[in-house]
């Protein structure tokens, strides 16, 4: 059935103007809704001179049935307060902004900053006023515009998913709920469990803020360009209780990468440059209950934390010169 003229949506372009800058018009084809199909991102990326580039991990979802889905997965509630990074063309942003009470976006191409205000206003205009841009790299924003995030959603660049993830974790605590779509591999690693081959850095520390579950996968078909890899979701619930201990995130997370900098070893060995020596990080494992023998694949946030919390096991150590 055809969509009625009240359900049709202006597709939108950015075209130059006969004063020289370039101003996002309706042209003629219509669409069924205010997301973008395979047409619309392409038409957009044109008309802007935009060719998606492998340095910033640039793969725009065509799909409406996925960004939906990545929005259902989500759980995005309508009240929820949502952070977005690297929108892109505005392909999810368009989905969440159905849903949401409110969608920050954060995105570090010039013109796709530029750009993205003007698209959500022709597809979306009743939502407008509930859409925030934030022109910056992600790892450097330390504060969003309006009222304080509750999800994160976010199809993030293959190359600095774990960082960008693991940065708004920690600079934005009133995220309670996370859902990324990233490389599949980076998706297991996130939710790998202790003893998985592939459990490591990006395990421990994702799981030092959430409870991390993969919730499902991507075809490449539904990119353009079509990346070459396989995408997975990864949901993140973040802890309602932190991680008992004294030691600090910074202090566990120099435990974690001494732990797994040498993943092979036995952590005696491999945390002895971080102790000072191999026999003072024996004196700090056997304080925390941990096998000196053990390695670091099989250990839990909570027992890398306490490992930092007995740093003081290592002080004692080299001052009694035992």
């Amino acid at each position: 059935m055809s969509p009625t003229p009240a359900q049709r949506r202006p597709t939108a372009t950015w075209q130059a103007g006969p004063l020289g800058p370039r101003t996002l018009v309706p042209v003629s084809s219509p669409t069924p809704d205010a997301l973008l199909g395979p047409a619309d991102i392409r038409e957009l990326a044109a008309a802007l001179g935009v060719r998606p580039t492998k340095q910033r991990g640039q793969n725009f979802v065509i799909d409406a049935n996925t960004v939906r889905r990545i929005v259902r997965t989500a759980d995005v509630r309508p009240d929820d307060v949502v952070v977005e990074v690297g929108p892109g063309l505005g392909s999810l942003t368009l989905a969440l902004l159905e849903v949401a009470d409110r969608v920050t976006a954060v995105e570090i191409d010039d013109v796709l900053a530029a750009a993205l205000p003007a698209t959500i206003a022709a597809r979306m205009p009743g939502r407008a006023d509930r859409f925030a841009l934030v022109h910056s790299d992600a790892m450097h924003v330390t504060e969003l515009p309006g009222p304080a995030p509750t999800a994160l959603v976010a199809n993030l660049p293959y190359n600095v998913a774990v960082p960008v993830l693991l940065h708004m974790l920690d600079t934005f605590p009133s995220i309670e709920r996370t859902l990324v779509m990233v490389q599949s591999e980076v998706a297991d690693r996130l939710a790998a469990a202790p003893g998985n081959k592939v459990y490591g850095v990006p395990s421990v520390k994702a799981n030092w803020y959430a409870e991390v579950k993969r919730a499902g996968a991507i075809g490449r078909n539904v990119f353009w360009p079509a990346p070459n890899v396989d995408s997975g979701l990864v949901s993140l619930v973040r802890r309602t209780e932190p991680i008992k201990t004294t030691a600090s995130r910074a202090e566990v997370f120099a435990v974690v990468d001494a732990a797994f900098a040498q993943r092979r070893k036995t952590l005696r060995a491999a945390l002895a440059g971080w102790a000072g020596s191999a026999a003072a990080a024996e004196a700090a494992l056997v304080a925390a209950g941990v096998s000196p023998q053990a390695r670091g694949e099989s250990l839990t946030v909570e027992e890398f934390a306490r490992i930092a919390e007995h740093r003081n096991a290592v002080t004692e150590h080299e001052e009694s010169g035992t």
